[in-house]
């Protein structure tokens, strides 16, 4: 039977990638960084000389392979193992060109959907990376139950969903091109007649209007087909997805970066804020969804129901920071004592207050170095330094990067 989905993936794999780009550059992202998957699924700990096995569902062109591969093989994991996953042949191809660029060899590739993973015999995962696959399904939630079934007892899964209000716009193009009878055309055919309306749009159309998706402008002709064209597509709020994991017996860890679902991060008035004391998590999730209007995904880190891991707090003087998509040095000389950390999220600037010694924390984290090894040097330094008053300044500094998604903890592993 033909299956439209798999005939526009083999016809314009998603995301268009090079394999010569690889050369230059690491795509990274989120979920499934491995400091940050670390983080939210594993309570900060991992040993890289323990076996791991992860799964990319959906493995697309692989930005999520490679990314996840190289960070193993960077970090000395050689007992680390990935298995990449996808229905259409041609994307990986482009996968596998890809990690062989890189000379990756710690990535097998299977070709399936994930509705097969019961009967394709992979085994279980310690890890699972979904990045925008469930909302093309007939049936997301029996997607995501076959995940967790794919799960390990400890495990997690790092998840991306279409998020509703930061793609307002596109549905309403979508029913304009299925009014024009897009769907009966060629794949060329469709995308040329999608062109032809996106330049034919008001000013006051809601997709034009809105600046948060611009695949269409951006992304070649695979970007246009996957916003406008794709022949399933739904989108999520966080309740929703809160409902979804709940159905196939997982839970949230968190909605990350955890900045961008909290209330604070954009409302300052505390008679506001109070109104919002002691609600749930997921309520402060919807409520700052609602409040910001931009979130067009969602990126959420879940573990099964019965699994109390939780990420470690930054009040364990063991804890070693980690910095994402930054080095330390470039950190510290953009902070200043005492100032506020401005963050550029989907047209909104959102910013934290940072501690009086925020540059000088910054500079010692180097992947290595424990919060008590970081407290050290800064004694050195200044003479003298509370323990109490380093961990004040160190949350203070923690709130704001994680936050971000910049910062995160590993923990030494247990035992």
């Amino acid at each position: 039977m033909r299956d439209p989905v798999r005939d526009q993936y083999e016809a314009l794999p998603y995301p268009p990638r090079d394999p010569r780009d690889e050369a230059k550059r690491l795509i990274t992202g989120s979920p499934s960084q491995l400091a940050e998957l670390v983080h939210f699924v594993f309570a900060g700990r991992f040993d890289p000389a323990q076996p791991f096995r992860a799964l990319i569902a959906g493995g697309g062109t692989g930005d999520a392979a490679i990314m996840l591969g190289q960070q193993l093989a960077d970090a000395g994991a050689t007992q680390a193992r990935i298995v990449y996953l996808d229905r259409s042949a041609a994307a990986r191809r482009i996968a596998e060109a890809r990690a062989a660029a890189r000379r990756l060899v710690n990535i097998e590739f299977a070709t399936g959907s994930i509705i097969d993973l019961p009967s394709l015999g992979l085994g279980v995962f310690d890890y699972i990376d979904c990045c925008g696959v469930l909302h093309h399904l007939d049936a997301p939630e029996a997607g995501l139950e076959c995940l967790a079934e794919a799960l390990n007892e400890r495990g997690g899964i790092g998840l991306m969903l279409y998020g509703t209000l930061g793609r307002t716009g596109v549905y309403p193009a979508q029913a304009m091109l299925r009014t024009l009878g897009a769907a009966a055309d060629d794949i060329a055919a469709q995308t040329a007649l999608a062109r032809k309306l996106v330049a034919a749009l008001p000013a006051t159309n809601w997709l034009k209007r809105n600046p948060f998706v611009a695949d269409h402008i951006t992304a070649g002709d695979p970007g246009l087909y996957d916003l406008l064209l794709h022949a399933r597509d739904r989108a999520y709020t966080a309740p929703e997805i809160a409902m979804l994991a709940t159905r196939a017996e997982l839970r949230i860890v968190a909605f990350t970066p955890p900045a961008r679902y909290e209330p604070a991060s954009y409302l300052s008035d505390p008679i506001l804020l109070r109104r919002l004391d002691g609600a749930d998590p997921v309520t402060r999730a919807a409520f700052a969804e609602d409040l910001a209007g931009n979130m067009k995904t969602h990126v959420a880190y879940l573990v099964r129901a019965t699994n109390p891991t939780a990420p470690p707090q930054p009040g364990n003087p063991d804890a070693i920071p980690i910095l994402c998509d930054t080095s330390a040095e470039a950190l510290a000389k953009s902070l200043k004592p005492g100032g506020t950390l401005g963050a550029s999220i989907e047209g909104l600037t959102l910013r934290f207050p940072l501690p009086p010694l925020a540059p000088a924390i910054a500079g010692l984290i180097d992947g290595r170095r424990s919060l008590a090894d970081i407290r050290a040097v800064l004694v050195e330094r200044l003479g003298t330094l509370a323990e109490d008053d380093f961990m004040r300044q160190f949350r203070l500094l923690h709130a704001a990067l994680n936050g971000i998604g910049k910062l995160f903890l590993r923990r030494p592993p247990a035992g």
